[in-house]
Order: structure tokens, then C-alpha cells, then sequence
């Protein structure tokens, strides 16, 4: 390593921080795949718990009226059982569906990895730089041109 320019030097740290960069990338994509995946199954699973919610509600409006106009038992109460149904149904896919949510996290291995990498390109830099400023490398003195 000490026989390398600093320009081969600052090429490396380059490559090596490429290579990072496309290793943080990656793992992002590994954790927020399967927490996009709960967070879709969560909302599809609240989309048709608003559709059963909608139509028990029409069902309902569909029992008062019949209930309103005919003071019969029959026809009502059959719409209102129906409509109860519909929304025992939505309450239940609300409840999943909320799992499901719940189980959506943040990318905490990605973020404490970016944190980390971030650390040691900033430690790496600092002495990259102290390396090329200092008048010594590795026990040899480094012959300074002089400027005409």
C-alpha cells in the first residue's frame, strides 16, 4: 500500500465507495420488499373493507325505508340482517388489515449500515488527507520540490 500514488489511493477509496453505495442499495431493496408487500396487503384488505362498509350502508338505508313503508317484519329485517353481516365482514377485514400494516418497518439494518459506512468514509477521508498533507509516510521523509 505505501508503494501506491495518492491518486491510486483516492481511485480505490472511489471504487470501494462505489461498491458500498451499490451494497446499500441492495440491501434496501432485500428489507423494503417484503414490508411493501404487508403495506399493499393491508391497504387492499382496507379497500374492501370500505366496499363491504359502502354496501352494508345502502343495505341499510334499503331496510329503513322498507321498514318505514311496510311495518311488516319480513322484508326489513331480512335487509337489516344482510347489512349487519356486511358489516361484521368490513370490521373483520379492517382488523387484518391492520396487522398487516402494523407489521410494515422502517429499513433499520440499511439505515444503521448507511450510518455506518458514512462513519468510515468520513474516518477513511480524514486520514487520506492527513496522509498526502503530512511530510513523513511510513517512516520515510518525503522530498518536497521546490518551487521556482
Amino acid at each position: 500500500m505505501a508503494d501506491l500514488a495518492v491518486g491510486d489511493i483516492i481511485k480505490d477509496i472511489t471504487n470501494d465507495v462505489k461498491l458500498l453505495v451499490q451494497d446499500q442499495i441492495e440491501l434496501a431493496k432485500t428489507e423494503l420488499v417484503p414490508a411493501a408487500k404487508n403495506g399493499g396487503t393491508g391497504a387492499g384488505l382496507f379497500g374492501a373493507a370500505g366496499y363491504f362498509g359502502v354496501s352494508a350502508s345502502i343495505l341499510l338505508y334499503f331496510a329503513a325505508a322498507f321498514g318505514l313503508v311496510a311495518a311488516g317484519l319480513a322484508a326489513w329485517l331480512a335487509f337489516l340482517i344482510v347489512a349487519a353481516a356486511l358489516l361484521l365482514i368490513a370490521g373483520i377485514l379492517a382488523g387484518i388489515g391492520y396487522v398487516f400494516i402494523k407489521r410494515v418497518r422502517p429499513p433499520e439494518r440499511t439505515i444503521a449500515q448507511a450510518n455506518l459506512a458514512s462513519t468510515e468514509l468520513k474516518d477513511a477521508t480524514e486520514r487520506a488527507l492527513a496522509a498526502a498533507n503530512a511530510p513523513e509516510i511510513e517512516g520515510r521523509v518525503v522530498e518536497t520540490k521546490a518551487i521556482t
